[in-house]
Order: C-alpha cells, then sequence, then structure tokens
C-alpha cells in the first residue's frame, strides 16, 4: 500500500504501541524529519512509518528490540562522516534512544534526500 493512502493516524498508532524510552525517540525524530519536510506525506509503507514528498520517500523510521532506526536510504556515502558513530549499512542508521543522530544532522540528510529526488 502506497504511503499516501494511508492517514498519519496510521504512524500515530505505530508510534502508541511502540514501548519507552524508543517512543520518545522516534516521536522527537518524526517531528524533526517533519520540520525539514513540512510538506511531507506520512504513512506507512514497509510496516514502517515513511514519509514521501512529491510521492518519493524521503525518509523512513522504525524500532526494533535493542534499538531505534532511522532510514534515510543510500546517504551513506555523502554523510559517512558524520554517521561514523552509529551502526549503519546500506540505508539505515541504528541508535540508542538515548543517542539519536542530532537534530540538525537528520534534517540535513532529509534535505539532501529532497533535493537528490527532485533533480533524479
Amino acid at each position: 500500500m502506497r504511503a499516501s493512502a494511508v492517514p498519519a493516524a496510521a504512524v500515530e498508532a505505530y508510534l502508541a504501541a511502540v514501548p519507552e524510552p524508543y517512543q520518545a525517540a522516534l516521536r522527537r525524530l518524526r517531528a524533526v524529519i517533519l520540520s525539514a519536510a513540512p510538506d511531507a506525506v506520512e504513512g506507512i509503507s514497509y510496516g514502517i512509518p515513511t514519509f514521501k514528498v512529491g510521492g518519493k520517500a524521503v525518509a523512513h523510521l522504525g524500532a526494533a528490540a535493542r534499538h531505534c532506526s532511522f532510514y534515510p536510504g543510500a546517504v551513506m556515502d555523502a554523510f559517512a562522516e558524520e554517521l561514523a558513530g552509529f551502526s549503519t549499512s546500506k540505508g539505515t542508521v541504528r541508535f540508542a534512544p538515548d543517542a539519536p543522530p542530532s537534530d540538525d544532522l537528520v534534517r540535513r540528510i532529509v534535505r539532501w534526500n529532497i533535493a537528490r529526488q527532485q533533480v533524479g
């Protein structure tokens, strides 16, 4: 199901089901993503909260048993130095709820994704 087809209430339901302290960390991450992409459409895609701009995903977030995740896509090369302290894979940044990426870094990554997708 496309993210835009699911109301933002589904994102709220996802977050409400996440235990603390993960819930608080993901709520903050959500707010930061939306501050960088105020026109983003929230929804659920691949079972996790997704943020789309112009129909294209610019970020996802989620909770796992032992960490939170920020899924910005293929940004690791562009932000390698700043993400060096985090557990990462191709399109995932994993973090402890009390040690998230900085708000500034998240905003820059989301804006970079938006700009990259507008060119491509």
